[in-house]
């Protein structure tokens, strides 16, 4: 029996707001509510993660490229394969990683920012 978890471990969302015309894209992720932003590339065949955040949602937007991610909680695991124009957010306590299958840039944001919760760092190792 797999237990499931009382919240989700991902949610998928849409852009707030696009606007699209004959000059190209104009894509608004978030208008309020993140405090760090970061933006990450890796090469394909590459494998990052493999931890979690004690209190911060980290949310996720593919620039471009792909990955696959493997979600664990409280014994309960989810994986998803993840494509260029994805975004998402995992909550805190949900372990995460990511087996980058492309040449990947996305965007991660911080609700709280990992350096901003206490004197250490939100990045945890089970």
């Amino acid at each position: 029996m797999t237990l499931r978890p009382s919240t989700p471990l991902i949610t998928f969302l849409s852009p707030e707001f696009v606007h699209q015309d004959d000059r190209g894209c104009l894509k608004q992720l978030v208008s309020q509510g993140w405090n760090q932003v970061n933006v990450i590339t890796s090469d394909p065949d590459t494998f990052r993660g493999g931890h979690y955040h004690q209190h911060n949602r980290e949310m996720f937007y593919i620039i471009e490229g792909g990955f696959d991610l493997t979600l664990e909680k409280d014994g309960h695991k989810e994986a998803y394969t993840i494509s260029s124009g994805d975004m998402f957010i995992i909550e805190p306590q949900v372990m995460h990683s990511f087996q980058f299958t492309q040449k990947t840039t996305l965007v991660a944001l911080y609700d709280l920012g990992v350096t901003k919760v206490s004197e250490t760092i939100d990045i945890h190792v089970r």
